[in-house]
């Protein structure tokens, strides 16, 4: 490790500490967050030099560390259940299976298509302008230059277009007693 280097280390060793005791609030991981910083540190070494405001920089590093473990952990805790330590089960069964039922794929199709039918009762600007919004995924702007409007008038038309389909959806009692649960 370079003189630079260690410079840093010992100038803002105790700051890093604590900016990660403060992230976490937890004294072992705050020390796996430190560690990580400085590992990253090391690994930039090189830029350690070029660097003008070296504690923001060793900030920005620690900020976006803890964001990186943060979401893994989240991502990780979405397929992994909290277990104790001993399993019965297979961990394969604990993934969640991300494919969908037949039923949830039946019921998908009978909305879509209850949707569908009430979209073709809107007046033409409305079905047209909900169809390019979240069929075609237009932006508004694409939409105001497609349909020669300005970019208000698409929105006042987006906004009356789904009101007026939900009024529709929900004035049908079949579809409502169809689609709510009880």
């Amino acid at each position: 490790m370079n003189e630079k280097l260690e410079g840093v280390y010992e100038e803002f060793n105790r700051y890093i500490y604590h900016l990660c005791l403060k992230l976490t609030r937890n004294n072992v991981e705050a020390e796996d967050l430190m560690q990580e910083v400085w590992v990253k540190v090391v690994r930039y070494e090189d830029s350690v030099a070029e660097v003008e405001h070296i504690k923001a920089w060793l900030t920005t590093i620690t900020m976006n560390t803890f964001r990186d473990r943060y979401r893994k952990k989240v991502r990780r805790s979405k397929y992994m259940m909290n277990q104790p330590e001993t399993l019965d089960v297979p961990i394969l069964d604990l993934v969640p299976n991300n494919d969908i039922s037949t039923e949830e794929k039946i019921e998908k199709d009978i909305v879509t298509k209850l949707v569908q039918d009430k979209m073709e009762q809107l007046d033409a600007i409305y079905r047209k302008t909900l169809w390019y919004f979240y069929i075609d995924q237009y932006s508004l702007a694409e939409i105001s230059t497609i349909m020669k409007v300005s970019i208000g008038t698409v929105k006042s038309r987006l906004f009356r277009a789904k009101a007026r389909l939900k009024e529709m959806l929900m004035s049908d009692v079949s579809i409502v007693e169809a689609v709510l649960p009880a």
